[in-house]
């Protein structure tokens, strides 16, 4: 990858040999063998971080938990994360011990794909209507995965699932299957469908094991999805080298968001073994947000894989985090309310992310934002309680009708 990108700005470099260097020069970064790893990745080989007085060590992890336990260890100091793990570590959910957690900046939006087995697809079973009959009527149990308890996965997959009057923890097996081994899973049959990050949606249409029958994007245009994650400790012990983490990584989620070819350039890197170890051409399709379902459709998606959306993607939004933690009320991971903006404003580092954009000239949105839903159904953060109790199916006993806009 010899793509030149732009120096990073001399009044962003002001502190870097002063009182405000970074207090660890060598950082290791978790990241899994994803699509959405990219802008960690441009930043550690591309010389995004060095400028900034850090030098970024890349550590593949094989699964969500393996990453987690070596964020809580010391191992990592930092690493791409699922929003789920994140606030199930900092509440001690999903057989995690409770470590004070700490979301840096969003690395990605959208990008996420449903994908069903080729065998469901040759039985009929090729669009939500079928599966719903093959579910109900039918009486089939299916075995479906995502990647993570709780987890962004998991959470889509249930939101999906619900949407059609298919309860998840009840009509349906999940499973638990790193993103990297989905599409083995689905050829040996041990499940029937999974919800993972590119490239293993894209993988398994190549491949003909499967066909994506729904994205995330389509339930959420512009959702939240992976971020850059780090326990409490690192930002108290470390906030010079942590605010640098983040300059570092924006600059190259800017670079990654500039033009096509920076793009392409990078999705070459990703398929290297080293990293996705994954063929270009179940990488860059996706990528570059050309889409083929293995359904008989293709389309350019306007709500593709975006890291950088002139910041917009990479603000820790209070109002993100607060979501998944209705998701985790709804589904019954917490049995009682917690306080979701005090949870969210310990754990979503705005400050310190406001400083990092700040200095590089990048727009600072607030920390609440407003999203329509496939559903009809609006978040905006101002009555989580309630939202989490809206919903049709759930694992509540307190539900509402669900709120439209």
């Amino acid at each position: 990858m010899n793509q030149q990108h732009a120096a990073p700005r001399n009044n962003a470099l002001d502190w870097v040999d002063g009182s405000d260097a970074p207090e660890k020069s060598s950082l290791n970064i978790g990241f899994m063998a994803l699509s959405d790893s990219a802008s960690l990745i441009v930043a550690a080989t591309q010389e995004f971080a060095q400028p900034y007085g850090l030098r970024l060590q890349l550590r593949r992890q094989s699964s969500w938990s393996a990453l987690s336990e070596r964020l809580h260890s010391g191992e990592l100091d930092a690493a791409q994360g699922l929003y789920g793990l994140v606030y199930a570590m900092q509440l001690g959910l999903a057989g995690l011990p409770q470590l004070p957690m700490a979301v840096l900046m969003g690395l990605a939006q959208n990008g996420q794909s449903i994908n069903l087995s080729t065998r469901l697809q040759l039985a009929g079973v090729n669009n939500s209507e079928a599966l719903v009959r093959h579910v109900r009527q039918a009486g089939a149990r299916l075995t479906l995965a995502h990647t993570f308890p709780g987890g962004t996965h998991a959470l889509w997959l249930y939101y999906w699932l619900a949407s059609l009057g298919i309860h998840p923890l009840r009509d349906v097996d999940t499973l638990v299957v790193p993103p990297a081994q989905m599409v083995a899973h689905l050829q040996a049959g041990r499940i029937d469908g999974f919800c993972a990050g590119e490239p293993w949606g894209a993988q398994a249409v190549a491949q003909r094991q499967g066909f994506t029958l729904c994205t995330s994007q389509q339930l959420w245009p512009d959702h939240p999805e992976k971020v850059l994650a780090c326990t409490r400790e690192f930002v108290e012990n470390c906030p010079n080298a942590a605010r640098a983490l983040v300059m570092a990584v924006l600059e190259a989620s800017r670079f990654l968001d500039a033009n096509e070819e920076n793009r392409r350039a990078a999705s070459c890197l990703l398929s290297a073994d080293a990293f996705l170890a994954a063929p270009l051409t179940a990488i860059q399709p996706r990528f570059l947000g050309a889409y083929e379902d293995g359904n008989g459709h293709a389309w350019r998606d306007p709500h593709a894989l975006r890291f950088f959306a002139e910041g917009a993607v990479n603000m820790p939004y209070l109002s993100d985090g607060m979501w998944f933690l209705t998701q985790f009320r709804r589904w019954g991971l917490l049995r009682e309310e917690p306080d979701y903006l005090g949870l969210a404003r310990a754990v979503q580092q705005t400050a310190l992310y406001g400083e990092a954009a700040s200095q590089l000239g990048v727009a600072v949105p607030a920390g609440m934002r407003s999203s329509t839903l496939f559903d009809g159904s609006c978040w905006d953060g101002q009555d989580p309680a309630a939202y989490a109790r809206s919903f049709a199916l759930h694992a509540m006993t307190d539900a509402r009708p669900l709120a439209r806009c």
